[in-house]
């Protein structure tokens, strides 16, 4: 089976939101306020909890490694807790993913959010049921750019790790399935959309209409 794999944040759903509300939890602890804006910085709440809470820090002039990773705990439960007050999922993704599961891909997830925190995303908007494995950043030992989490979604879909394509929205993604030795598609509609050209994918997509026809042309 040849499959199509997709990452989370960013590719699939906009999570900006809720992740720079949950980062500001931390910074309102520490006596800083909201030091993240949701609007100017969503590029940087895609980059993970560790780098919202580094990049925040040095904007204050306050960068210190053993506060980042004393307040990552706190981050996450935040984030828990509100996991999807904000989040949405942009438009056509779900259309996309029944379209190539109509026409006989496996379809899954292998995301750099702990697997934990992804199912409960998915579950709470509804839209679990329709990957049929989801790979989170602790799901094995290593997590992407490490081939393995994607080749293990394959896996998990009865597919042919060699014969996938990934969808992302980052380098991350991008280096990802280079190192895999598979095609990769690179949305243009998430945050960092202007960046996705230079990382040179097999692919760029400005809307999931696209998607379908692209993972044809690349994977068969």
């Amino acid at each position: 089976m040849r499959t199509v794999i997709f990452d989370l944040d960013g590719t699939l759903a906009d999570t900006s939101g809720d992740l720079i509300a949950s980062a500001n939890v931390c910074f309102r602890q520490m006596g800083l306020g909201d030091v993240l804006d949701p609007a100017a910085d969503s590029g940087i709440a895609l980059r993970g909890g560790r780098m919202m809470l580094r990049r925040g820090l040095e904007r204050v002039e306050q960068f210190d490694q053993a506060v980042v990773d004393q307040y990552y705990p706190v981050l996450l439960e935040a984030y828990r807790e509100a996991i999807d007050l904000h989040t949405i999922l942009y438009p056509g993704a779900m259309e996309a993913v029944e379209a190539l599961k109509t026409q006989g891909y496996g379809v899954g997830i292998c995301t750099n959010k702990p697997e934990g925190l992804a199912d409960l995303l998915l579950t709470r908007m509804g839209i679990r049921s329709a990957f049929g494995a989801l790979v989170g950043a602790d799901t094995l030992s290593v997590r992407k750019p490490d081939p393995a989490p994607l080749r293990e979604a394959a896996r998990r879909l009865g597919g042919d790790p060699t014969k996938t394509v990934l969808i992302g929205d980052s380098d991350t993604d991008r280096n990802t399935a280079r190192n895999a030795g598979v095609p990769s598609v690179l949305v243009t509609f998430g945050p960092s959309g202007d960046d996705m050209a230079a990382l040179q994918p097999e692919a760029l997509i400005d809307h999931f209409d696209d998607l379908p026809s692209v993972v044809r042309q690349l994977i068969g």
